[in-house]
């Protein structure tokens, strides 16, 4: 078991002062672990001290053993690493664990050891020193290492190394050189609000076994809702598990607004509806309508100029066309901040001619809605507050811990008109506080996870403002990079300008290719050149980016920043690690 000094049992205890044997030492940490720890910190203490170091009214036995000296932590790491020599893993079993009788030693000695291999992760996460990534092959890390599941358990000494293994071969989404995904970084409270709700382990469904998580929603909600610009926060709002599925919802809303009787009869009740997205827009509203029935040839694309953003003028002619045809358009999907070229739609022409054609409007910002929180940059949102829905992942530009998303809708009750069942085993009418609270019959889900602690005690900590000058400097940094590169030999921007939002598109082009002629052949070998950087980055373990083709565009290299760990010096090394790996090719 873990001595006072060490890691999290360092409650109270002065620097360099952690031997057991010191009453003072002792007495501040019983005192801590008490005020941490209830009953179970009592019962520590009179196992690591005996009688003499226990609080006097706790009337405990004196255990046998507690006269035994323990060696004192001399671990100068954090977090500490140092042995815990009163419990061995290797004779211990997940049924020694409480709520087994007397597990409560080894349940707190198990569970610091989990966080000290969670807090080396966390901080080599933000060492610039370590890898972002121990890359290996499928096939190795499946002959490495036994994962088959087997009918006898495995010791608690086992587990942890499990947790290790896994951690070891983890990629560090929060290390400042990770530029993958939309979705990067490793907030603290964030992280802690997770823990805190695994801890709590409950259901989001209703009120009775969720209060205060459920108002935390609501409010947040709202909140989220006068960011958008509907008055007083109107309207009403759901956190689904991820911005492809807050798609779907809108897409399912915006049928039964206008034909409420699909829910009862179904699809062959009403006319062919058509759905309309620009051809840059996430491939989950192709989905949803295949997943609602709808049919993924009912999804109209929309072109886009050369920037990625919508053309009003070519949806009008589309949704024209549709008409003429006996179809019936029931959806335009704009997106604020595409995945790709990070472009925003022109949403105030949208929202005209949605409004002209009387069609549901609305705005995918998963990506681009963190950009509400900028009083610099919010403008590119303009019009959304014309919008009927809005999906908004705060776990991409706002650095929520995965899985983070909302979709707002703007007229109140509708969601649940449209997705209630009235199950009264689980929404019962004769309950005795406000059934309002009670979220889970406007869901699609019956279970659903804690999502909205994470972001609410971030907000919390950070303010506003906190978030505003952390979205500010991810932007900075995507401008710091355009302006490094734009004009670098060895460099051509995917399009011109200035980026809207933090992607940053852009072809490396070696040595061997800087001189040719620009025609096929070209073409064929640029396709190969991001690809193999990309190999080479996760092989080294250095930084990761994504790339892609796109159109008639061959594999280009999309940069995006919302880690705000990141850093001039990593986007310098960035480029500096693009040259050499790509060099001979």
């Amino acid at each position: 078991m873990a001595t006072p000094s060490s890691g999290f049992w360092s409650f109270g205890a002065e620097e360099g002062s952690g031997d057991p044997e010191n009453p003072s030492t002792a007495r501040a940490w019983c005192q801590a672990a008490q005020k941490f720890t209830g009953g179970i910190g009592t019962k520590l203490c009179a196992l690591l001290y005996g009688d003499a170091e226990k609080p006097m009214e706790t009337g405990a036995k004196e255990d046998p053993g507690s006269e035994e000296k323990r060696p004192a932590c001399t671990c100068n790491t954090k977090p500490c690493s140092c042995p815990k020599a009163d419990v061995n893993y290797a004779f211990l079993h997940s049924t020694d664990l409480l709520p087994a009788c007397h597990g409560e030693v080894a349940t707190m000695s198990f569970l610091q050891d989990v966080v000290d291999i969670l807090l080396q992760y966390v901080a080599k996460s933000f060492d610039r020193s370590t890898k972002v990534i121990d890359f290996h092959y499928p096939n190795e890390l499946l002959q490495e290492y036994n994962w088959e599941l087997a009918d006898q358990p495995q010791t608690l000494e086992e587990i942890l190394l499990n947790c290790r293994t896994t951690l070891k071969y983890a990629i560090k989404t929060g290390h400042p050189r990770y530029f993958n995904q939309l979705s990067t970084g490793l907030d603290m409270v964030g992280l802690a609000a997770d823990w805190l709700t695994s801890a709590a382990n409950t259901n989001m469904f209703t009120y009775e076994i969720a209060p205060v998580f459920v108002l935390l929603e609501y409010v947040t909600l709202r909140k989220m809702r006068e960011m958008i610009g509907w008055p007083g926060g109107c309207g009403d709002g759901i956190f689904s598990p991820g911005g492809a599925i807050s798609n779907m919802y809108a897409m399912l809303i915006a049928r039964f607004k206008m034909f409420p009787e699909v829910k009862e009869k179904g699809m062959a009740a009403i006319p062919r509806l058509v759905a309309f997205t620009s051809e840059h827009s996430h491939f989950s509203v192709k989905k949803g309508a295949a997943a609602l029935g709808i049919g993924t040839d009912s999804v109209v694309l929309i072109r886009c100029d050369e920037r990625g953003k919508m053309i009003p003028s070519d949806l009008e002619r589309r949704i024209l066309e549709a008409k003429q045809k006996g179809f019936v358009p029931f959806l335009v999907s704009a997106t604020a901040g595409t995945t790709v070229y990070g472009a925003f739609d022109p949403l105030i022409a949208i929202a005209d001619i949605c409004k002209k054609y009387k069609i549901w409007m609305h705005v995918d910002a998963a990506w681009g809605g963190g950009l509400l929180m900028s009083r610099k940059h919010k403008w590119k949102l303009n019009g959304v507050e014309r919008a009927n829905s809005v999906t908004w992942n705060p776990h991409k530009m706002m650095g929520v811990p995965l899985q983070c998303s909302a979709l707002l809708v703007r007229e109140e009750g509708l969601m649940q008109s449209c997705n209630q069942m009235h199950a009264s085993y689980l929404f019962q009418q004769d309950k005795h506080y406000d059934l309002s609270y009670d979220t889970g019959d406007k869901a699609l889900q019956c279970g659903r996870h804690v999502d909205v602690f994470k972001l609410w005690l971030m907000w919390r900590a950070k303010g506003t403002i906190g978030f505003e000058a952390q979205v500010d400097k991810c932007l900075e940094l995507a401008e710091y990079l355009y302006n490094k590169i734009k004009n670098r030999e060895g460099y051509e921007m995917v399009f011109d300008g200035k980026p809207q939002h933090t992607n940053v598109c852009f072809w490396y082009i070696p040595p061997t290719l800087r001189d040719m002629e620009d025609n096929e052949e070209r073409m064929n070998r640029l396709m190969k050149v991001a690809p193999v950087i990309k190999a080479r980055m996760m092989e080294y373990g250095t930084t990761m980016v994504s790339y892609q083709p796109l159109g008639d565009k061959v594999n280009f290299f999309r940069m995006v920043i919302s880690n705000p760990a990141a850093s001039h010096q990593d986007i310098d090394f960035l480029i500096e690690e693009i040259e050499r790996l790509g060099q001979d090719l």
